[in-house]
């Protein structure tokens, strides 16, 4: 609880956390917005191929105009450090290559998150990694590289990753077993087969809402569907050495006044396979009515006494409990994203310790179809018209030989798939000269040789 005093002080020496950010949609603006005003922190440079808009997101939260300037090699960079400016460019590789402290990585495209975060590891960089999506497909691989270099990699503080691991760690801390951990949604079990087209309907936005610029559909469309829900909880997993249920996730409706009487193992009553596990639950019921106090922007932890008189405390303190007043939980109703971003920062360059972050490959997310898929057809990854990510356990993922759909942007079909079926690497062509595909490659063929 002392960030704010180490912000302080590197601000009173002159010296603050330079700060390189990649992407500028709407995560990477609400960070812009508190940056600029947290003591101990300066934007150096922002990559975004649209520099406009990344020009626009800065006067949008507050900017004056002449702190920003354009230019594209290091040495701007660099100069735009010394002389307090902040640099809008086009070119990320320069970004990384400059003078800095830390970059974050806010693009939400794998292949771009994965590239941009192992040249800013080899770079003596830092990484936040608020691209979830390429944390899903590659975190231990890029968890493990920062340890190699001396660098902090980690999960993003305010997303909800990174809160859940918060909770997980503090459980885990004080000597309780965690069950259960997660998040809210909104969640229909037709929404797994929206597309960008059908996204606003379920949504109820208005035509000018969806006119503003805030809203991407493939993006929206992905919290919808629920592969947002699984690649969260697929780091969750990664982070918290926690694993999926076999069925992956069932989106139950529960209010969190329930959470301890619902997820719970099954021989005790609750919903759950195993305990130390994951799930999402439900805002609303199937019937579209509302859960009584629903965590549809909040997260949470179930846990279960270890002991008799533990379980006397959580009466005593009024705590709510299951029926047999031994499971209990925690929750933080809202998260703010962006908004809280800094905390991450920080923290991996003041504490040297990450906010999250992958140490096990328990869980992946595999590509399921939305509808009948044929040869010939071009995959359009997460939030698109083909398919949709299913939380899975990586042993699964790997003996099946699962596409995960951290792969699937740009991937030929070649074999014909089902409608809800998984797919595997043998229904698709991949281009195998990503960087992202030979890592993945390589996590999976170590993984192998872990399991013999």
């Amino acid at each position: 609880m002392n960030l704010y005093s180490l912000l302080r002080r590197r601000e009173e020496s002159g010296d603050p956390i330079r700060i390189g950010v990649i992407g500028a949609g709407k995560f990477s603006t609400m960070f812009l917005s508190q940056v600029r005003l947290t003591p101990g922190m300066r934007i150096a440079g922002i990559a975004e191929l649209d520099p406009e808009k990344a020009r626009q997101a800065c006067l949008r939260t507050g900017w004056p105009s002449d702190s920003l300037i354009k230019g594209d090699s290091i040495e701007e960079v660099n100069d735009a450090v010394r002389c307090g400016k902040t640099l809008v460019t086009e070119d990320a590789r320069n970004l990384i290559q400059a003078e800095l402290d830390v970059i974050v990585e806010i693009t939400g495209v794998p292949e771009a998150g994965t590239r941009h975060a192992w040249e800013a590891l080899e770079a003596g960089k830092h990484v936040v990694m608020v691209n979830v999506e390429a944390d899903a497909l590659l975190g231990p691989v890029l968890a493990r590289k920062a340890e190699e270099v001396g660098r902090i990699y980690t999960l993003a503080y305010g997303d909800q990753p990174a809160l859940i691991a918060e909770q997980v760690d503090w459980a885990r801390a004080v000597g309780l077993e965690v069950v259960c951990a997660g998040k809210g949604t909104r969640y229909q079990p037709e929404y797994r087969y929206s597309t960008p087209e059908t996204v606003w309907g379920h949504y109820g936005f208005t035509e000018e809402q969806v006119a503003s610029g805030d809203y991407n559909a493939k993006m929206f469309n992905s919290f919808l569907d629920g592969t947002k829900s699984a690649i969260e909880m697929c780091a969750v997993c990664n982070a918290c050495d926690l694993t999926p249920q076999e069925q992956g996730l069932q989106f139950p409706p529960a209010g969190v006044d329930e959470l301890p009487e619902i997820l719970r193992p099954r021989e005790e009553g609750g919903i759950l396979e195993r305990s130390g596990t994951v799930e999402v639950v439900a805002s609303e019921r199937r019937d579209g009515s509302p859960v009584d106090r629903d965590l549809r922007w909040g997260v949470y932890v179930v846990f279960r006494a270890p002991t008799d008189y533990v379980k006397r405390c959580f009466a005593e303190y009024g705590m709510r409990t299951d029926s047999s007043g031994r499971y209990s939980s925690l929750y933080r109703p809202y998260h703010l994203i962006g908004l809280e971003l800094g905390i991450s920062v920080a923290s991996a360059v003041l504490r040297k310790e990450p906010t999250g972050v992958s140490r096990a490959f328990t869980a992946d997310v595999a590509a399921a179809a939305k509808r009948d898929l044929r040869p010939g057809e071009v995959l359009d990854g997460e939030g698109g018209y083909t398919v949709y990510g299913r939380l899975v356990p990586a042993r699964r993922s790997i003996k099946e030989d699962l596409l995960p759909m951290g792969l699937t942007g740009g991937a030929r079909m070649v074999r014909p798939v089902s409608k809800d079926a998984l797919l595997t690497y043998d229904d698709v062509s991949l281009d195998e000269t990503t960087l992202a595909f030979r890592l993945r490659k390589e996590m999976e063929a170590s993984a192998r040789r872990n399991s013999r």
